[in-house]
């Protein structure tokens, strides 16, 4: 276990990618345990570590997304949020907001939804008088509501590794994700005046409201289709992401006409690139996460766990604690691959329910990406607006405090989190 641990953590440290570094100490794992005979399970864990059919909802779920963005939808999206709430102080940080809340049920990413948004709302945002890293951190706080609300690529990732159903994990995020969102915006509010945010003269006509609807009316019916399908029971998540795909296109293709060949094209091959580094991560943590099961480590560790303390919220609040300095330090995805096993043992030991498990878990991982030193989404946001890491962490730190807030809500109030599960799905 040494050995291996040292391998992991010095190659990390050297800077290699966390695919290859989870591939290479798992391998190292197999050798120790069983030597030259074991090194032909690599390659067999590596193809099983994928041959999970939801899995195939993240691709179609992100290519959804790419299609949307480049169709025009975000900008509607963003057009309706700011028709609604843009009259208040601070109005386009609060419409960001709304906005991410809205173009949650598409792309079932939080770094696509930065982008989208890095590159529409944000130089809106300066344009306006707001700070460049004021408007990079409203971002980056909205961006995790995509993964929360349904669909959300690591929701499928935790319950086809944990056997949890993906659809009570997607009614489970539903109402964390609208909290996160109502405490930003109250954030946003307490902050308007001390940080002189920006304000609209006057209020909006019912007439350009409407206006704002017709035009986003499009872009709404996808999150419709893909959690009316999946909650109704009538398709599963990998069917539902399919038939995304294809409305996206009917909807920029026949409709708007404004997508071409080489758009798709483009989508296709950065949706192969983004879909290729995540199951590359997950393929390769199937060989760590083998070893690890092999040599018990998961119940080692919930046993460590449980001798510190037996009391429900005290595991609760240990777990949270463990998983926020993790994902500050490592990939989220590989996290959630790695940790499953030990943390569906530990949860299950304390008695709680799989599905609230799971959004605790899934919650926690989300407010990793604003939290450097690796947060993807701070890293995306710099890279397309210019800004500099260290001041978009610094804007950061209030909603991270508040997110956090929720995520301790959502730990210690199971009906939260467990209403709509309970309510569409009977569990």
């Amino acid at each position: 276990m040494l050995t291996v641990a040292i391998i992991f953590f010095g190659l990390l440290l050297i800077g290699v990618p966390i695919g290859f570094v989870l591939g290479i100490a798992g391998v190292a794992g197999l050798v120790q345990v069983g030597g030259d005979n074991f090194l032909v399970m690599a390659p067999k864990r590596f193809f099983e570590g994928l041959n999970l059919f939801t899995f195939m909802a993240m691709p179609f779920f992100i290519l959804a997304g790419e299609i949307m963005n480049r169709v025009g939808m975000t900008q509607r999206i963003a057009n309706l949020a700011d028709a609604l709430v843009g009259y208040l102080r601070g109005g386009l940080a609060h419409s960001n907001m709304l906005a991410s809340v809205l173009f949650a049920g598409m792309t079932g990413a939080a770094v696509s939804d930065t982008a989208a948004f890095g590159n529409t709302l944000v130089p809106a945002m300066v344009k306006q008088g707001y700070t460049r890293p004021f408007a990079c951190a409203v971002t980056a706080a909205g961006s995790i509501i995509g993964p929360t609300i349904p669909p959300s690529n690591l929701m499928v990732i935790y319950g086809s590794l944990a056997g949890v159903s993906i659809a009570g994990l997607f009614a489970a995020g539903i109402l964390p994700g609208l909290l996160i969102c109502l405490v930003c915006m109250a954030l946003i509010v307490a902050l308007g005046r001390k940080l002189g945010l920006p304000k609209k003269e006057g209020s909006p006509s019912l007439r350009e409201i409407l206006s704002a609807f017709k035009g986003s009316i499009l872009a709404m019916i996808m999150p419709a289709i893909i959690l009316g399908g999946i909650l109704g029971g009538i398709v599963t998540p990998t069917e539902a992401a399919a038939i995304a795909v294809f409305y996206a296109l009917f909807v920029g293709v026949v409709i708007h006409r404004n997508l071409t060949f080489n758009d798709i094209v483009e989508m296709l091959i950065r949706t192969a690139r983004i879909t290729g580094v995540v199951f590359l991560i997950i393929a390769s943590a199937s060989i760590l996460s083998w070893w690890m099961t092999f040599m018990q480590i998961p119940q080692q560790i919930a046993d460590v766990f449980l001798s510190l303390s037996t009391t429900p919220w005290m595991i609760k609040g240990m777990i949270l604690i463990m998983l926020l300095v993790i994902g500050m330090f490592m990939d989220i995805n590989a996290a959630l691959i790695i940790l499953t096993p030990m943390l569906g043992t530990l949860t299950q030991a304390i008695g709680m329910n799989p599905v609230h498990a799971g959004v605790m878990i899934v919650l926690t991982l989300n407010i990793s990406l604003m939290t450097p030193p690796v947060g993807a989404c701070i890293f995306v946001l710099s890279s397309v607006t210019g800004e500099r890491i260290e001041r978009i962490s610094a804007a950061l730190w209030p909603f991270i405090l508040v997110e956090v807030g929720v995520l301790v809500i959502t730990t210690f109030w199971t009906d939260l989190a467990m209403f709509f599960p309970k309510l569409l799905l009977d569990m």
